[in-house]
């Protein structure tokens, strides 16, 4: 049987995508993801986290059903977030699908193929990254009730992963030859609080660092409320925990957070991202913000401007407000601030952190960096450092010179994975531009 899974949205999909494929594995074809082979079966992993996002997921489905009308698609499965979400529209709506399942149905998807699930499979995964990172997923769920988030409905309660299952399963990575773990939940610093009554993302981090062929790990989706320290103490002392944190604020205006049950002030904001970068010295801070959210008028903009200034991210995302079905926010507040301005503000937000994050990627030339590459296309190493995460942000470029001394007899191609020192030679907004100096 032949079959391709398509991934939309967020690398914690991914990882369940993958963790589907260890299953199915043993009586089906895989074929990549962007194969344009005929299928007996095509899986979606849908995203209904956001509008344009669902958008995205209902395309991909209508997209599907095309191909299924021509006969390049024998059946076709959905299952993720936007079945979860929409468990008895979709079904209605686009009837050519031949099973649907939610965000949690693993089980049943597995037994839809006529097999029995394989716990002893459960740490296995069929990598979709290149083999030289993955994401690992340490919990599933969310306890926190943020007023515009529909994940709690969609996920669920927060459920962390048993520390000897991600150890076992970061080993079995390891082995495949997995050097990057890229650590990820909807909120890692809950990680442990539901198995072991106490914060114990540190605690996780020291023992992954222990297995024998993992060189970095980064970590993403941080709530910044009661932010565990001994996490920072990790990163500064322990060479594999790299200076990169993910920690999604959503805003700085008292008025604003409040409305957004964040838990949290400006001003707590504020002093933990002083802690981070006195404690953590050269820590990489990777953000979101929400523009247009209820109760952010134009002076709480500003606040929110002047706060990017003052702190100075080195990675900043953002995305406008969008009323969410059955979130506290769609039912208690009204969405005042028109798409037009909604954009404008993001427009200006963005423009402001595009002068910072040149600026900042600009101090970094002239510096000698250890990088790890990613792939190798048209005579150039697509690299990152400990300082850029894969698929989210900017990449250093390093030109292939056949000639060069570290270069002498080696086929490029076999590089990737490996790890190179370089020197940055230029800048722009989102890369950088290197000259290799040794290979590790």
């Amino acid at each position: 049987m032949k079959i391709r899974l398509q991934t939309l949205g967020c690398s914690k999909n991914r990882v369940d995508s993958e963790h589907i494929l260890s299953q199915l594995e043993p009586i089906c074809e895989i074929l990549p993801e962007d194969s344009v082979e005929d299928v007996d079966v095509l899986l979606i992993n849908t995203c209904g986290f956001i509008g344009d996002a669902k958008e995205e997921s209902i395309q991909a489905i209508l997209e599907a059903v095309e191909l299924k009308n021509q006969g390049r698609i024998g059946r076709i499965v959905v299952f993720g977030c936007l079945s979860q979400r929409y468990a008895q529209e979709l079904p209605e709506s686009i009837p050519e699908v031949d099973a649907w399942f939610g965000a949690r149905d693993f089980e049943p998807l597995i037994e839809w193929f006529g097999l029995i699930p394989d716990d002893s499979k459960n740490a296995e995964r069929v990598l979709s990254t290149p083999s030289h990172y993955a994401f690992l997923k340490i919990s599933e769920g969310c306890d926190r009730r943020c007023s515009y988030c529909a994940i709690p409905h969609i996920r669920g309660a927060h459920r962390s992963v048993p520390m000897e299952e991600l150890v076992a399963e970061a080993t079995l990575l390891a082995q495949k030859g997995v050097k990057e773990l890229i650590i990820i939940a909807q909120d890692t610093t809950f990680y442990g609080l539901d198995l072991y009554r106490r914060r114990a993302l540190a605690e996780l981090l020291d023992k992954l660092s222990q297995i024998e062929g993992i060189e970095w790990m980064r970590i993403h989706y941080s709530y910044p409320a009661d932010f565990p320290q001994d996490v920072l103490d990790q990163m500064a002392s322990n060479p594999k925990v790299c200076a990169y944190m993910d920690i999604p604020l959503q805003h700085i205006a008292d008025k604003v957070l409040d409305k957004m049950h964040r838990h949290v002030t400006g001003q707590w904001t504020r002093d933990l991202i002083k802690t981070m970068r006195e404690k953590v010295p050269g820590v990489v801070l990777r953000t979101t913000m929400i523009v247009g959210h209820p109760g952010e008028g134009k002076k709480e903009f500003e606040e929110l401007l002047d706060f990017v200034r003052e702190a100075r991210f080195e990675r900043l995302g953002a995305f406008t407000y969008s009323e969410e079905e059955g979130t506290f926010g769609a039912l208690n507040f009204k969405d005042s601030v028109s798409k037009k301005e909604k954009q404008r503000r993001l427009d200006v937000l963005m423009e402001l952190q595009s002068g910072i994050s040149l600026e900042y990627n600009q101090s970094r030339v002239g510096t000698s960096e250890k990088v790890i590459i990613d792939r190798f296309e048209d005579g150039v190493f697509v690299c990152r450092s400990r300082f850029e995460s894969p698929e989210v942000d900017g990449e250093i470029l390093v030109r292939y010179e056949p000639a060069q001394e570290v270069f002498a007899g080696i086929d490029p191609y076999s590089l990737v994975g490996e790890f190179m020192q370089v020197e940055i030679i230029g800048a722009d907004e989102y890369d950088l531009i290197a000259q290799a100096v040794e290979l590790y």
